[in-house]
């Protein structure tokens, strides 16, 4: 089997087209479940496995029994796998795991659950994301200025609900604001979207990808079946974005937050966006605090405004900047869960890597004491001095990564800013107090932990609601 996009997406969708073979799920998370499901429906022979075997697992295995699919839980029958028409791997499985080896070792396709879901509804045009970071916060905002412009327009793919959700409705969205992550992207040979956006590139993911370049060379995947007419909007404040996307064809729209030479920018003298040559909203009537969304906001309302000329009309810019101003920020992301005793509590959990975190410290205004730790992803904290030593009341480092955090901070930051490293097996409330203690009267108190959440919590989201359930009672 040839291993170029084009004849992977080729090969599964006339096999799709068929009914040929078996299908292998491997992950019978969310998305696993959604694509077998869409693909019982679609009359395709399925066999779906997961490694685990916890109640919830076992429960979606047996709705998938009873709609006819083959399903293993607790281990994966890779003699099965090494006879089907096509793999489908969840995100969350690593290329390390004996199912896709055994696939590619037999050569037969790994694709995603939005491989399939995509081929299964042709008719759906969509705005795709990524990007280090930002991807999905301007996700949601596409897909909230969609809407606003009367289009049914879900959000879907890694912000949370699966592409096969949507293949499944009696009546399917024509439009959807599509995030897609670098571990989709590897195994979305197909993906050509009405308009493609990268937001940032940042290292990120070291724990899977070995080198920035092979990280780097997922993303660029979203540009794999570029065209002469293709969209693309990417920032002018990226030089990583620049080198990346070198070459690629397609009709090319800019924004930026420093240059006023794009097609979407901040005039900061009069406080405006500007997007395709006018002035759209102010920017105080953005509530979202800091430059890096302005640059999201910048970027979802080019990406909507070319996706379709109906979208740049005088009243569609109109309807665009109310929606604009209508928009609040998602949760977890830089957003505030209370004021106590003067002090503000902000959970920003979804800062798993070291650049998401530097954005949210250089927004900070008051003084800060800083909650770094989780599972280490493979970066450096030193980049975060330069700001700490700005802006910094304190840094508790816990988790499995405190120890490399103050390692990489102690010195930078001897007799600046102090930072906590806590012992290990420290529980999150401890960590929360040892912060509510370092803090005073007008600080911040924020949680931004650069690094992922999977030694305490199953995912970033549990850890937020957590800071926010446990800082209500500490204070």
């Amino acid at each position: 089997m040839s291993n170029t996009p084009q004849e992977v997406a080729a090969l599964v969708a006339r096999r799709l087209a068929e009914r040929t073979g078996e299908f292998a799920i491997i992950g019978l998370g969310r998305s696993g479940v959604a694509v077998a499901r869409l693909l019982r429906k679609a009359g395709v022979s399925v066999y779906a496995s997961d490694a685990g075997s916890t109640p919830a697992l076992r429960e979606a295995a047996a709705l998938l029994e009873r709609e006819g699919a083959s399903v293993d839980v607790g281990q994966h029958n890779l003699e099965r796998v090494a006879h089907a028409a096509v793999l489908v791997v969840s995100p969350g499985v690593p290329p390390s795991a004996p199912p896709l080896r055994t696939a590619l070792a037999a050569g037969i396709p790994v694709v995603s659950e939005v491989e399939v879901a995509l081929r299964l509804t042709p008719a759906l045009r969509y705005i795709a994301t990524t990007g280090t970071n930002g991807k999905t916060t301007t996700t949601a905002m596409v897909g909230h200025l969609l809407r606003a412009l009367g289009h049914d327009a879900p959000e879907v793919g890694n912000i949370g609900t699966p592409v096969s959700e949507l293949a499944q409705r009696e009546h399917p969205p024509a439009w959807a604001a599509l995030e897609i992550s670098s571990f989709q992207l590897h195994d979305t040979p197909g993906l050509l979207p009405d308009v493609g956006v990268l937001t940032t590139l940042s290292p990120d993911h070291l724990d899977r990808y070995d080198s920035v370049h092979t990280y780097y060379a997922d993303k660029k995947r979203l540009f794999a079946n570029a065209t002469m007419a293709s969209r693309w909007v990417t920032t002018a404040d990226n030089t990583d974005v620049h080198q990346l996307v070198r070459g690629v064809p397609g009709q090319w729209y800019h924004f930026s937050t420093q240059r006023c030479d794009v097609d979407a920018w901040l005039d900061r003298e009069r406080n405006e966006l500007h997007v395709m040559g006018a002035p759209l909203l102010k920017r105080d009537d953005l509530a979202l605090a800091g430059d890096h969304n302005v640059a999201n906001a910048l970027a979802a309302l080019l990406a909507v405004m070319v996706a379709d000329e109906s979208h740049r009309t005088p009243a569609a810019r109109a309807t665009l900047a109310r929606a604009l101003r209508e928009f609040r920020a998602l949760a977890h992301r830089l957003e505030p869960v209370g004021d106590y005793a003067g002090i503000r509590w902000i959970n920003d959990s979804k800062a798993t890597n070291v650049a998401s975190t530097q954005v949210a410290v250089a927004g900070m205004t008051r003084p800060t004491v800083l909650l770094l730790g989780g599972r280490h992803k493979g970066e450096p904290y030193t980049t975060l001095a330069p700001e700490l030593r700005r802006i910094a009341r304190a840094v508790v480092a816990y988790g499995e990564a405190g120890p490399q955090i103050a390692a990489d901070l102690a010195g930078p930051l001897e007799g600046q800013v102090p930072v906590h490293l806590l012992p290990a097996g420290t529980d999150f409330e401890w960590v929360l107090r040892v912060a509510r203690g370092a803090a005073q009267a007008g600080d911040v108190i924020l949680l931004s932990p650069a690094c992922s959440s999977y030694d305490m919590f199953r995912n970033y989201e549990e850890r937020g609601q957590e800071f926010a359930r446990l800082a209500q009672g500490i204070a």
